[in-house]
């Protein structure tokens, strides 16, 4: 059985490797993988940046965005042939307390395990096995797209946080800015058009696919932060530029939330007025927060929103697909990439 693998913490040390079928004591579901999308999370760990191999061995199987098929279910949970998704995140072995009640995503001890990137093997494979708790069905119309479900279920987080963040004032937001027209930041503005948000998007770019998504969701598309209209309700920041971050405080309306999903790289010096910062985040009841990763609630409400998107849209988010026999192309970003896949 062929699989994606790296020597975490060796740069480049990235290969089409034979491995074992997998054990029945992995789970009692068997999934043909169909594909796996790829991010810089990936990237980062084919540099050697991080990453951790599982218990007992040297090399882990990539891949945290997956999309598989149901060969055989033990449990009779599922059924051959359901699509599904497995979960990246799984809880510590000794849950805390946010563990315990299934939102792994807020674990308060760092004890957590993450397929393809810390401790587990990732979808990257031709075949996997997992538990049927750690699967979710996908609609089969999403056959050629689900495997954009992953990060979806992240924006899909993101959105549960900033509605839950303002249920505590009245009315409901109105304006909407994402900046960056990535996957996770085209996958937020789609979410915020669900909802009937005026939505602006903010990239660097002027030309390539990016634009025109934008615009075929009816969002605006906005290439100069002095275009962006100067008060939003809510800022779902996708870049992670530090010192966009700490504009984006300063820009929103009274009661305005901003929404970090951007990591940003450590060790670069900014020059911030912190007091004018904090004077409004008091004054106005603004709120910063940040969000990462999901759990079963987000896999299925961004499986829901999928299903329910335009299908020759997502479809264009796809830019490129490679053959697992030429992962190499794959790790190459290239700059009219949006999302890139593997095909298993």
């Amino acid at each position: 059985m062929r699989a994606l693998t790296v020597r975490p913490g060796t740069p480049n040390d990235v290969e089409l490797s034979d491995l074992p079928e997998p054990d029945d004591a992995q789970g009692r579901v068997l999934v043909q993988g169909l594909a796996i999308g790829i991010c810089g999370t990936d990237r980062e760990i084919v540099a050697g940046d991080y990453g951790e191999a599982p218990p007992g061995a040297d090399r882990l199987v990539l891949g945290h965005e997956g999309l598989g098929r149901v060969l055989q279910d033990s449990s009779g949970e599922l059924s051959a042939g359901d699509l599904v998704v497995g979960f990246v995140r799984r809880p510590d072995p000794v849950p805390c307390v946010n563990c315990a009640a299934g939102e792994w995503d807020m674990c308060r001890n760092g004890r957590y395990t993450e397929h393809g990137i810390k401790a587990l093997h990732g979808f990257g494979a031709e075949r996997y096995r997992l538990e049927p708790d750690r699967l979710v069905r996908v609609d089969q119309s999403l056959e050629a797209t689900g495997v954009l479900l992953e990060p979806t279920s992240v924006v899909a987080k993101a959105w549960d946080q900033i509605e839950r963040i303002g249920a505590r004032a009245h009315g409901r937001p109105h304006r909407v800015l994402v900046t960056g027209a990535g996957p996770i930041g085209l996958l937020a503005a789609l979410l915020a058009v669900q909802r009937d948000l005026e939505v602006h998007v903010l990239d660097q770019v002027t030309d390539g696919p990016k634009p025109g998504l934008v615009a075929d969701l009816g969002a605006t598309y906005h290439a100069a932060p002095g275009t962006v209209p100067e008060e939003v309700d809510v800022v779902v920041e996708c870049t992670g530029a530090a010192q966009l971050v700490f504009d984006l405080m300063r820009r929103t309306a009274h009661n305005g939330i901003v929404c970090l999903t951007g990591v940003s790289s450590a060790g670069r010096r900014l020059t911030v007025d912190g007091g004018a910062i904090n004077r409004e985040l008091v004054l106005e009841n603004d709120v910063v927060f940040g969000s990462v990763n999901a759990n079963r609630r987000h896999y299925e409400a961004a499986a829901a929103a999928l299903a329910t998107a335009d299908p020759a849209w997502l479809a264009r988010l796809i830019t490129r697909r490679v053959p697992l026999s030429e992962y190499a192309d794959v790790l190459r970003q290239r700059p009219t990439d949006v999302k890139v896949v593997l095909e298993l």
